[in-house]
């Protein structure tokens, strides 16, 4: 199980993963995006694709939306679940207030004003700190401009027509890891902290200074505690040995 599969956030791509990649790379693993969220409509055929197109247990790590789709996932099969880390996600649906907010945001996706909206929501992806980050921001709009309007609707409608998890958590079993920022407010992390009450074992990182991106924001910090559960996972018990 040295694969793993980085599942990307909202109108995102392997461009998220970027300090992830190479230092899971250097430890031996071998980092998988996906794009199944860029090729299908809904959260069931995103997760039912990734589930026939790759064999055997999966090991999957995912932010954002990408954590969303993780659940989805092992909604739809448990047992292919070898372990699941959550990085700035939620298991709730959305709620009234969020989903006029998309619906608005579609309106003016659909007349072609794609970098207004996401120009408004910067405060919402960084930590205060690094709202003046120009390359950061730049790099941000740049990633989801690639994806386009088109992609964005389709997405966030995805997103908006998701299954509430909640009833899933404590049904999970697997290894589990979430991490978040602890001013992310796009995510609060009372939605993370939910998580990790509802189910037992799970591991949990709470990043200082830090806003929904994790992955750009604390990549250090990520890495860190992604290849530690990671390493854990991998490393066998140690044996038994009877007394003489």
């Amino acid at each position: 199980m040295r694969q793993v599969f980085l599942l990307p956030g909202l109108a995102s791509d392997a461009q998220l993963w970027r300090d992830q990649i190479p230092s899971l790379a250097a430890r031996g693993y071998q980092p998988v995006v996906s794009d199944v969220h860029a090729r299908f409509a809904t959260l069931p055929e995103m997760a039912a694709a990734l589930l026939s197109e790759n064999s055997g247990p999966l090991v999957l790590v995912g932010t954002s939306m990408g954590g969303i789709l993780a659940l989805e996932v092992f909604r739809q099969a448990p047992s292919r679940v070898a372990a699941m880390a959550l990085l700035g996600s939620t298991a709730r649906p959305d709620t009234a207030q969020m989903r006029q907010l998309r619906e608005d945001a579609i309106v003016l996706l659909e007349q072609g004003r794609a970098l207004e909206v996401l120009r408004a929501n910067v405060p919402f992806a960084f930590h205060s700190s690094r709202v003046g980050d120009a390359g950061l921001v730049q790099g941000y709009l740049d990633m989801v401009m690639r994806a386009g309007a088109d992609q964005l609707i389709v997405q966030n409608r995805a997103i908006m027509a998701r299954a509430d998890s909640r009833p899933l958590l404590s049904t999970i079993g697997c290894p589990f890891l979430m991490m978040w920022g602890d001013s992310d407010a796009l995510t609060p992390p009372e939605c993370a902290r939910e998580i990790v009450a509802a189910i037992a074992h799970a591991e949990y990182e709470e990043l200082p200074q830090c806003g929904h991106l994790l992955t750009w924001e604390c990549p250090g910090q990520v890495n860190a505690r992604l290849i530690k559960w990671l390493d854990a996972l991998m490393t066998p018990p140690p044996k038994q040995t009877s007394p003489s």
